[in-house]
């Protein structure tokens, strides 16, 4: 190599300000994908505080149109929901994480016990995938010098150890989701005079499920049109029900 060459062109390969700009304007992959699962989660957990608290306070303004028992039901419904999905979400991320941290233990354990065992597999991975042998060998040594772990977690498990989600960011943001959807609903019952309260709830909380379900839709790159009507219908029959149990039970004077 030349000696008046410049000293970064010897053993790396510094970004271009041409592929920097790239990087920046269009962010590929798993980058994508990852933030539009939590945008995704988060229109489903808006959609159910929205379809289970406006179920609440529509079946008790069906027995009664006194605004405490309305607006305890709905805080309560609120309040529980919240937790109950937090709860959910941490356990079921902690799961995730959990085990994608063991898996990332014992691939760091394995490289350090067995480093050729394992060059020798990540070069049989990027065969397999249609390299050239050697190709293939070369890839996988240069993975190797530069992030052998990473190597190893992205070709053998998909895992990127940057990306484990925290179980209490997932708890919050779940919570978070639902409350915003719930309040819909809640405005809905209460602030209207007692004779609109039903109808307004009724026509402000299905339109409100056709724009969450048609989002949803568009982000999973699924129908839209077929969402939205999914979600309404669902959300009518809930509210149907809840009215018509509460109604009932208010006309008997069992409440």
């Amino acid at each position: 190599m030349n000696a008046d060459e410049p000293a970064d062109a010897r053993g790396t390969n510094p970004e271009t300000p041409a592929l920097s700009r790239h990087r920046e304007t269009e962010p590929h992959g798993d980058d994508i994908a990852h933030r539009l699962n939590w945008l995704r989660a988060g229109v489903l957990g808006a959609n159910d505080g929205i379809v289970s608290v406006a179920a609440i306070v529509v079946g008790v303004a069906g027995a009664t149109a006194a605004p405490g028992p309305i607006l305890t039901a709905g805080v309560a419904g609120v309040v529980g929901g919240a937790v109950s999905m937090a709860l959910g979400e941490y356990v079921s991320v902690s799961s995730q994480s959990d085990s994608q941290r063991a898996l990332i233990e014992k691939e760091r354990r394995e490289l350090a016990e067995e480093p050729d065992e394992e060059l020798a597999e990540l070069t049989a991975i990027y065969q397999a995938k249609g390299l050239k042998p050697e190709t293939a060998a070369k890839v996988a040594q240069e993975l190797t010098a530069h992030d052998v772990l990473a190597a190893h977690l992205a070709a053998e498990l998909n895992i990127d150890e940057a990306d484990i989600v925290s179980p209490w960011h997932a708890a919050f943001a779940s919570a978070l989701a639902f409350t915003i959807g719930a309040i819909l609903p809640m405005l809905a019952i209460l602030l209207p005079p007692p004779e609109l309260r039903i109808p307004l709830t009724f026509v402000s909380v299905l339109v409100a499920l056709a724009l969450t379900g048609a989002l949803g839709a568009w982000i999973g790159g699924g129908s839209r049109t077929k969402a939205a009507v999914r979600v309404v219908v669902g959300g009518a029959l809930a509210l149907a029900a809840t009215f018509l149990i509460g109604n009932l039970l208010g006309a008997s004077g069992v409440v």
